[in-house]
């Protein structure tokens, strides 16, 4: 029997399941609260959203029961691959009494000239459930009004729970909704059952076309009857004991882990246990039993990439390596139910296994009877995108591109081409067709068997790093040079031909090539710059767009939009997208331990001076996060604000020479002999990169900055003199600028 998985992040209830053992139905210390359950029984849910969907749907029921004033104590959230459910623990009976107070008409609106009620006034107070006589009259600032105050009861629980749960059910992250049998609900899966429990009491609701109940079910195959849920402190119970289901998501998954660890140790070994295959399998069961197989030893022969993409991606299984980190011939796999016969699940998981790994080692016998290298010619034949070519045309754009980079990233250009040029042939071997997930895996044991240099074999394999924001860097010379030509092809491709993700949508992975990119270049500490670099892939892109259009008779288009036909708006595009991933790779990851935490207004002052490059970006933002810590920052900034819309509302602008002879007071003396003693080494320091050193410098700076704006009247009715200390402040602000704009920062 197969076993199951999901991706999705495990749920984390606010206690273990064995700190929350069940007890008999209990009424609340809150006068009259009882205990609450929701389930919502459906259809298999898809594995990998499953954590997800229940604690949204935990979520958004805390979220609606605190918006309806309704006082509860600790929500746990349950998920199981047919089911989602919420206990919520001590809710109240009722709503608060609210307290009223309601504005109506103004006095000479609500009477008339006897002093009798108009129709107004009594609608206002009918609609208040009181007479005219009893409303208030208030004066406020626009006339004398009719106020109505007092206090109304407020609703029970039983009446605003099932609206609260049909707006926790839309709230959930489906992407696509789906309609079953003749009815019109939609929802992730078809709904058979739901459970909605106040205490003992079944609350009365119609969601999704299903009618609320007590009854849930068990085990699809081990308990598939009608099981009664007695009251919500006892539904984990009711579903263990009588139904063969553990609920609780987080309790499923560490019997899981156990059960395969102890199965291990017990065949000699210990399973490799990935946290997103656990996952996948917590999704997958609901009353998840541990077994042990094997296979021949003769397939420890084949790249263990191979037989951990047949175990895992394939099989659901655990693979199972040696005290070494050496494979043995076996594996752990986790059916869904407890069998009475377990050596025939057994055998069947082998059986599945071996056929696999046949075709596997078939493939691979297969794909070595030719060089890699022989295989360039298969590219031209596969379509890599319609408007942008094969493989091939790709392959030529990534191979000029990477040798136009190897020098920055330390590699030989011989090298660096040579990887571009083979690093697609894998995607038309039989065994990356089979297992397509081993793209670039492959490439490199093909490159290695057929006696590539090694950095060439290995760059093969790396130009996909990283595949996502924790993953790993390449590590060879030629393997960065090629991951980055490859994503910045891509990137200027698709933004050529109209495909900038929008939204949610990303099909080609930009975001993901974009922060692949900022990631390398900052982290392997390259120097590269973007701007040039994204010219030279647009430049690729548009002879192969020439010449494939060309080739169909059809006019060449690039994307519409204001940027079509502007070469250089079209480049910071690209550059803009690549700040935006930038922007997302300092915010939304931990500051270093001891280091100050990065803003979005730090970002964006440093943008604001457009560098070159990522790496001289980051020294950038280093040296102002490092500047914001002196004392002297916040009198600065707030100068460099000043100036700012100083100089925007001069009229005529600010000369670029400061006459020296025009300088009348002290102050400005001062400012000015301050700011030329400093010029040189600011200066100096900006252009070697030391923006540290730079804003230290400039610091020094704050006793004359503060004394000009106390004693100094730059708006001067004297034309020259307000000209010159315009211009004196004009210089002063491009020192500043050398590093990033202060007056993005706030203060």
């Amino acid at each position: 029997m197969k076993a199951h998985t999901a991706a999705a992040r495990p749920m984390k209830p606010a206690r273990t399941a064995a700190a929350r053992r069940m007890k008999p139905a209990r009424t609340a210390a809150r006068g009259g609260a009882r205990d609450f359950l929701f389930e919502i029984g459906t259809e298999e849910l898809p594995p990998k959203a499953l954590a997800a969907l229940a604690e949204a749907l935990r979520g958004a029921f805390g979220a609606g029961l605190d918006k309806a004033g309704l006082a509860h104590g600790e929500l746990v959230g349950f998920a199981t691959p047919r089911r989602l459910a919420v206990w919520v623990k001590e809710l109240a009976a009722a709503q608060p009494e609210q307290q009223l107070r309601r504005k109506g008409p103004p006095l000479n609106a609500a009477f008339d000239a006897e002093g009798r009620p108009t129709r107004a006034a009594l609608a206002f107070a009918a609609s208040c459930g009181t007479e005219v006589g009893k409303l208030e009259r208030i004066e406020e600032d626009k006339g004398t009004f009719l106020f109505f105050t007092g206090s109304r009861a407020g609703a029970r629980t039983v009446e605003l729970l099932p609206a609260l749960a049909q707006t926790a059910l839309d709230a959930l992250p489906i992407p696509r909704r789906m309609h079953w049998g003749s009815g019109t609900a939609l929802f992730v899966r078809p709904v058979h059952w739901l459970v909605m429990l106040y205490g003992a009491e079944v609350v009365p609701a119609t969601l999704l076309e299903t009618a609320s109940g007590r009854e849930s079910r068990g085990h699809r195959f081990l308990a598939p009857g009608p099981l009664s849920i007695p009251s919500p402190e006892r539904y984990e119970a009711t579903l263990r004991e009588r139904g063969y289901v553990r609920a609780d998501f987080a309790a499923r998954r560490a019997h899981i882990r156990d059960e395969v660890t102890a199965l291990a140790r017990s065949s000699g070994g210990r399973a490799l246990v990935r946290e997103a295959l656990l996952d996948e399998v917590t999704a997958l069961t609901e009353w998840p039993v541990a077994l042990a197989g094997a296979f021949e030893e003769r397939f420890l022969a084949l790249p263990r990439e191979v037989l951990t993409a047949t175990l895992e991606d394939h099989q659901r299984y655990f693979p199972v390596e040696d005290a070494r980190g050496r494979l043995l011939p076996a594996f752990i796999a986790v059916a869904n139910l407890k069998s009475r016969e377990p050596q025939r699940i057994r055998a069947g998981n082998e059986r599945v296994v071996r056929a696999r790994l046949a075709d596997a080692a078939f493939f691979w016998e297969q794909d070595r009877r030719e060089p890699l290298a022989a295989r360039v010619a298969a590219l031209e034949r596969v379509t890599y995108q319609a408007r942008l070519g094969s493989l091939g045309d790709k392959m030529r754009r990534v191979r000029s591109l990477a040798g136009g980079i190897a020098a920055a990233a330390g590699a030989a250009r011989a090298l660096a081409e040579r990887a571009a040029e083979l690093s697609k042939c894998d995607l038309v071997t039989a065994l990356v067709g089979e297992f397509p997930e081993l793209q670039g895996v492959m490439g490199t044991y093909y490159a290695r068997a057929d006696g590539e240099p090694e950095e060439v074999a290995a760059a093969i394999g790396e130009h996909y790093l990283p595949r996502s924001a924790g993953d790993a860097l390449p590590a060879t010379a030629p393997g960065l040079a090629l991951a980055i030509a490859d994503k910045l092809d891509t990137l200027a491709g698709i933004f050529a031909i109209g495909g900038k993700p929008t939204g949610a949508r990303d099909p080609f992975a930009l975001r993901r090539a974009a922060l692949g990119i900022q990631r390398i270049l900052i982290e392997k500490s390259l120097e590269l710059d973007l701007r040039e670099r994204i010219a030279a892939a647009r430049a690729l892109v548009h002879a192969d767009l020439v010449r494939i259009q060309a080739a169909a008779g059809a006019a060449v288009t690039e994307a519409p939009g204001p940027r079509a036909g502007n070469e250089h708006a079209a480049v910071e595009e690209v550059y803009d997208f690549l700040m935006e991933r930038l922007r997302a790779y300092y915010l939304e990851r931990p500051a270093a331990p001891g280091a100050p935490p990065v803003t979005g207004e730090m970002f964006d002052a440093v943008l604001a001076t457009r560098p070159g490059s990522p790496l001289d970006f980051d020294a950038r933002l280093k040296a102002l996060a490092t500047f914001l810590e002196l004392p002297e920052a916040v009198s600065l900034t707030a100068a460099h604000k000043r100036i700012q819309n100083i100089l925007r509302k001069a009229p005529g602008g600010a000369p670029a020479e400061v006459d020296v002879a025009q300088l009348r007071e002290a102050a400005e003396v001062r400012l000015y002999d301050a700011m030329r003693s400093l010029r040189d080494a600011v200066g100096e320091a900006t252009a070697r990169r030391e923006y540290t050193g730079a804003l230290g410098r400039l610091a020094q700076l704050r006793p004359a900055v503060d004394a000009f704006f106390d004693s100094v009247m730059v708006m001067d009715e004297n034309p020259g003199l307000r000209a010159n200390r315009l211009g004196l402040l004009a210089q002063l602000q491009g020192l500043f600028s050398g590093v990033a704009d202060l007056s993005r920062l706030p203060g």
